[in-house]
């Protein structure tokens, strides 16, 4: 019976364990009052945030649009994407873990359980303090062996940095892409494959 009892107990554990390692985001917020010449004239890039949460709710909405779906039924997202290849894949990264952001189902999957905001930041130490960091890579095997994959991810990145820029400064958020950080070691931290290759990242928070 005890043996029964313990087994029960360690079930619910795991459940538990694996229920934290996936976090559901709210539906994103679509209407925003914002237009988009108004977002055009107001970016601009930020480098130091106060120390306010970035609730998921905003998160969601930002998530969306750096590579969401538009378009659902035919699994096309916001951004356009070098022979539809879809290769950027974005990792949020907040004090308590680093995660994979899922556009199928709008989740988060943690991939590391430290803070690896100052891998992030890099010799760039004053952006560590962003509550929130997108860090965009590219699959390169989504290109199937193109000698043209590196520079085509790098563009893909480039229409999914926008895309972050301009939901920021529609939702009031500051934000500035940067390429400065410890590619090899971020890498190692987030269990990434040699397929991808780490391209860009965005610290996000509050100006």
């Amino acid at each position: 019976m005890r043996k029964f009892l313990m087994t029960i107990v360690l079930a619910g554990m795991s459940v538990g364990m694996m229920a934290q390692d996936v976090i559901q985001l709210p539906a994103p917020d679509k209407q925003v009052d914002m237009s988009l010449y108004t977002a055009l004239q107001r970016r601009h890039s930020v480098r130091t945030y106060q120390q306010r949460e970035v609730t998921d709710a905003i998160l969601a909405q930002v998530l969306w649009a750096a590579c969401g779906y538009n378009r659902e039924a035919e699994k096309k997202i916001t951004a356009a994407s070098a022979i539809n290849a879809q290769d950027v894949v974005v990792f949020v990264v907040r004090k308590e873990g680093a995660y994979r952001f899922s556009p199928d189902n709008n989740t988060l999957k943690k991939v590391s359980s430290k803070d690896l905001r100052p891998l992030v930041a890099g010799r760039q130490t004053a952006v560590a303090s962003a509550p929130v960091m997108l860090v965009l890579a590219s699959d390169q095997s989504k290109f199937g062996g193109r000698e043209s994959g590196q520079r085509l991810g790098l563009l893909d990145a480039g229409y999914v940095s926008q895309n972050i820029y301009l939901a920021c400064t529609a939702l009031g958020l500051g934000t500035v892409a940067r390429a400065t950080m410890e590619s090899e070691q971020l890498a190692k931290e987030m269990q990434l494959g040699e397929e991808f290759m780490l391209t860009l990242n965005h610290p996000i928070g509050w100006e």
